[in-house]
């Protein structure tokens, strides 16, 4: 098991705390055609936080639980700071555990 998992999973908690606070966390899933996009983040098909929720946490999670490769790559905080500019401190808790799961990719390198 890569030693960073137990990080990380605290951080997809944290994730989906924040989502469930700000209120952007949906009780029903946006629908099969809606998660089959092939755009970066989901951007023509799902929200910010949709894509977080219902692609995101869950692929994740799937990598942690069937301890699977993390990927060589993260800019989900860059994502974020654009969706939420307007929005800086309702999402601080949120790009805070993002610009986290950033770091802890990265530092695989």
């Amino acid at each position: 098991m890569d030693a960073r998992f137990p990080l990380i999973a605290e951080q997809l908690l944290l994730i989906e705390r924040e989502l469930r606070l700000q209120g952007w966390w949906d009780a029903e899933s946006p629908g099969a055609n809606a998660l089959c996009s092939v755009e970066p983040f989901s951007v023509d098909k799902l929200d910010f936080h949709q894509w977080l929720q219902w692609i995101f946490l869950v692929r994740m999670k799937q990598i942690l639980e069937q301890n699977l490769p993390l990927p060589n790559a993260s800019g989900i905080l860059e994502m974020a700071e654009m969706v939420y500019a307007d929005r800086p401190q309702e999402s601080l808790g949120l790009r805070d555990a993002l610009k986290k799961i950033d770091q802890l990719i990265v530092d695989a390198r």
